[in-house]
């Protein structure tokens, strides 16, 4: 190999399964203690529901005002409201559930942007490693609303039906708000994922794709059976 391409891989490293690397191993007690904490602290939260959306949602946006309103009927139903602990969206659900004096609980991932932890969490946790997080944010949950949102919700929405479809985890509401955002996906998703044979016409199912805070928490407990 060019001896300038290894000093660059060399140099970069780091970004590659940076808290994995093998010389790195002492890495592996944060792993842990991060793990550790959250089994510690979280279980008095269930049955939580987690709700995802951009960090980028401002409060005079429509969709800021479903999160805040969800996050005060899912308290009023009895259920904890677990967000990735950031602004936007998260801040809304969060704010919503604090205000109707349940668990709110903050997720929070230090990024070197856009993640400053909302103030509105009474429980609140700090990771360092996005996958220990995603563990998080699902095992304490019975359901998951997803907000609008880019890359990370994407991201996070992908991966809970994955394991849903898979079923590595039990059959869950699934909610995706705002029908306006979320059509084109879906005719995507039938479109060319469906008639290509890559998902089946059953995986659509998995979630559903409402507009009102009352109507997602009442798809919610029809689903639970409460």
């Amino acid at each position: 190999m060019d001896e300038a391409i290894k000093n660059r891989f060399l140099e970069e490293k780091q970004y590659v399964l940076e808290g994995l690397q093998a010389k790195e191993s002492w890495r592996l007690f944060r792993i842990l203690a991060e793990f550790v904490e959250g089994f510690e602290v979280l279980p008095r939260v269930y049955p939580g529901v987690t709700v995802f959306g951009s960090a980028r949602t401002k409060p005079e946006d429509a969709d800021y005002q479903r999160a805040f309103e969800l996050g005060r009927l899912l308290v009023k139903s009895g259920f904890s409201v677990i967000t990735g602990g950031g602004p936007g969206i998260m801040e809304a659900a969060n704010k919503g559930a604090k205000e109707a004096g349940g668990y709110s609980v903050g997720l929070n991932i230090k990024l070197p942007m856009e993640q400053e932890p909302n103030p509105y969490a009474n429980v609140r946790l700090e990771f360092r490693y996005f996958f220990i997080r995603k563990v998080m944010l699902a095992k304490y949950s019975v359901a998951f609303v997803f907000f609008p949102g880019g890359f990370g919700t994407m991201d996070e929405m992908f991966e809970i039906l994955t394991l849903v479809q898979t079923k590595k985890i039990r059959p869950v509401p699934i909610v995706l708000v705002d029908r306006e955002f979320w059509k084109p996906m879906y005719a995507w998703l039938s479109k060319t994922l469906i008639a290509t044979g890559k998902i089946s016409p059953s995986d659509v199912e998995l979630f559903r794709i409402l507009d009102e805070p009352q109507e997602v928490v009442n798809h919610i407990k029809e689903k639970l059976w409460i």
